[in-house]
């Protein structure tokens, strides 16, 4: 006989209590004991309670490895079946010297398997291969793009990885209200085109935020129209030109008047003060109609010039399409004022194409459902990395499928009002796969490949690289308590299995990304790596995207007519003519005003409320690195007193741990 102290602690959240009946057995070294009712006087398990119980088995089990917990409807219940399953979320179940991290609903009759939590190791401990870690499964939503959690609809999910009741009720509250304030103004159905730039303004009164303000005070300037490939929604395509393309037949002449005297193109190139941003993944792309109209797109290349000190970096010409000649003219600054401004335009327009297909949709949701459902796949809880990891995954899965719900379905905002549609973001997305290389997803790699490791004012650059090195510094620690070698790497069979299925499932095998990892060093850089997608750059290419947008000339989701094909054809009708009519604006920014801000329930970066890790030294790393983000916090806010407009998006504290909105 064997007695133990079991203290069973219930979650705070709305609906977290129960009136099942909770049993548990231990497992151990020498086999399995009966199940033992917790069971007191009076209701237990209320939410927020913890409750301490003695269970008794009857034969000693030896070295506990396990508690398993079951649930199941009081005895008086059980023949009314038809009741709904009554839900209880377990957060931890603690002995008198084990503790066994939980935090988990337990949605009607079932178990859950626990591992002890404590100890040393990998995760490859007795029984892990026989241990249930999800019965969720893969899907190919579109052939070509990452696979995603085979599920169609958020009412389907398990509870363990939907929204919380609170984030929910405030996320439906945002939408509707949203929806009903642009329908009683009559806008959501108005097809037809906006009367002016002054009509446009009335968006203001929809939501407003200073940045926003900003945007629309100097859109039309050139400097804040270059300094938007740096800090604005889309800051991953600007890179540094060292010899300019033979499609793009920029002349001396052409840039002469930004240039100022004393210098030329070639000089420039050498110094390396001329950068490119290249759209040309648009080329030969499908597009929408929209309200019966057909749109238009354009795959433009934009040469900016980074004036000598720390001026400011400024546009020096704009093609609108890959193959240069007469009806495909190069536009200028010193072009007739529209001209230019519609120029910039098409410009802006390839931005929300290149940034909501790719940077926003493949990069940063459906590669963070990949490393997501893998590692609800092929890591145990009790494992080190799932302890990692597991907050930075937290809403993924809810807020991918509410998009395959009602973004990127048939018949949805994409599809309803933006000009590619959902097959152009398709092609997109495939393109993008065929091309991409695991560097691009690290950002000091990506920094150095674009050759921007240097241009001022690119305060992307700047917080991004100081959060990268706090995660991996924080990474590193963890690597360095679970894996005292390279060898403790190459053994862990349940870090391999995580690996290879992404590699499998998300970069459907494409060699340019690891199918394994042979170092500590390789585990620090790929966790890295997984920890800053999705928390990090997340906030970085979608906090932003109200601001941005809001002043819609500013982000075009679609064009309305074709890029022009010669100079001294725009004049300000036409250039009305080609934004977006009006029930597609408001649809777009309805949409980005719900995926710009968190509706409740936040976790910031580096919070960790749930103690998966029990032991002292991964503790102590977290308050080390909770320290590092509040220094760079700090830095961050006292650079931005200096700025016109600040760059906030990287701020610690409002960087959310995980994608989930």
């Amino acid at each position: 006989m064997a007695k133990f102290r079991v203290r069973v602690s219930t979650g705070e959240a709305c609906g977290a209590g129960t009136w099942d009946k909770v049993s548990v057995s231990i497992v151990g070294t020498q086999g399995e004991s009966p199940l033992v009712p917790l069971d007191r006087l009076g209701k237990e398990f209320t939410a927020g309670a913890e409750e301490d119980f003695e269970v008794t088995v009857p034969q000693d089990v030896g070295q506990v490895l396990m508690l398993r917990v079951h649930k199941a409807p009081p005895a008086l219940l059980l023949p009314l079946g038809s009741l709904p399953p009554d839900a209880w979320f377990c957060q931890l179940l603690p002995g008198a010297h084990l503790r066994f991290p939980c935090y988990q609903w337990l949605e009607g009759a079932g178990d859950l398997v626990l591992r002890e939590g404590t100890g040393e190791g990998t995760g490859a401990k007795p029984l892990a291969d026989h241990l249930p870690v999800t019965h969720s499964s893969w899907k190919t939503y579109i052939q070509g793009w990452p696979h995603c959690l085979d599920q169609a609809t958020v009412k389907d999910l398990d509870l363990n990885i939907k929204y919380s009741a609170v984030k929910n009720a405030k996320f439906c509250f945002k939408v509707s209200s949203a929806f009903t304030e642009l329908k009683i103004k009559g806008m959501l159905d108005r097809t037809g085109l906006w009367r002016s730039l002054r009509e446009m303004r009335r968006m203001f009164n929809f939501h407003s935020t200073p940045a926003a303000e900003y945007v629309f005070e100097h859109w039309q300037e050139d400097d804040f129209f270059a300094s938007q490939f740096l800090n604005g929604l889309n800051p991953v395509l600007i890179r540094r030109c060292r010899s300019l393309p033979k499609n793009f037949p920029v002349t001396d002449d052409m840039v002469a008047p930004v240039l100022g005297p004393g210098t030329s193109l070639q000089a420039e190139l050498e110094k390396g003060s001329l950068y490119l941003v290249d759209h040309g993944i648009l080329s030969s792309i499908h597009t929408n109609v929209i309200n019966g109209r057909p749109q238009f797109s354009a795959a433009p290349m934009t040469l900016l010039y980074q004036r000598p000190g720390q001026g400011p970096l400024l546009p020096l010409a704009i093609q609108f399409s890959q193959s240069p000649g007469p009806n495909n003219p190069i536009f200028l600054p010193s072009d007739d004022k529209w001209d230019w401004l519609l120029a910039k335009t098409w410009v802006r327009n390839a931005e929300f194409s290149v940034h909501e297909a790719l940077t926003h949709l493949l990069h940063v949701h459906l590669l963070p459902e990949v490393f997501a459902l893998a590692m609800l796949r092929q890591l145990p809880h009790c494992h080190p990395l799932f302890k990692l990891l597991i907050p930075h995954i937290r809403y993924t899965l809810h807020i991918n499928t509410l998009a395959r719900e009602l973004l990127i379905a048939p018949g949805q905002v994409v599809d309803r009002s933006t000009g590619l549609d959902v097959e152009g973001f398709s092609k997109l997305i495939k393109r993008n796969m065929e091309q991409l290389n695991y560097s691009d997803l690290c950002l000091p790699e990506d920094i150095q490949a674009r050759g921007v490791e240097d241009i001022p004012g690119y305060y992307y650059r700047d917080d991004g690289m100081q959060i990268w090195g706090a995660v991996k510094r924080f990474v590193s620690e963890i690597v360095s308590i679970y894996y005292p070698s390279d060898v403790s790497v190459q053994d862990d069979q349940e870090l391999q299995a995580w690996v290879r299925e992404i590699f499998s499932e998300g970069f459907l095998s494409r060699e340019s990304v690891p199918s394994s990892l042979d170092t500590q060093e390789a585990l620090i850089q790929y966790v890295t790596m997984v920890v800053f997608t999705c928390s990090a750059k997340h906030a970085a290419v979608s906090a932003g995207q109200f601001d941005s947008c809001v002043w819609m000339p500013n982000l075009p989701p679609t064009m309305q007519q074709p890029p022009p094909t010669s100079k001294g054809q725009a004049w300000p009708e036409g250039f009305i003519a080609t934004l977006p009519p009006v029930n597609a604006t408001c649809d777009i920014i309805i949409a980005l005003w719900l995926l710009s801000k968190e509706p409740g329930d936040r976790r910031p970066l580096g919070t960790y409320p749930d103690e998966h890790f029990t032991e002292d030294a991964p503790q102590r790393s977290i308050l080390a690195f909770q320290s590092h983000l509040i220094e760079i916090s700090r830095d961050i806010k006292e650079r931005n007193q200096g700025l016109a407009l600040s760059y906030t998006y990287l701020d610690p504290p409002l960087i959310e741990n995980s994608v989930s909105i």
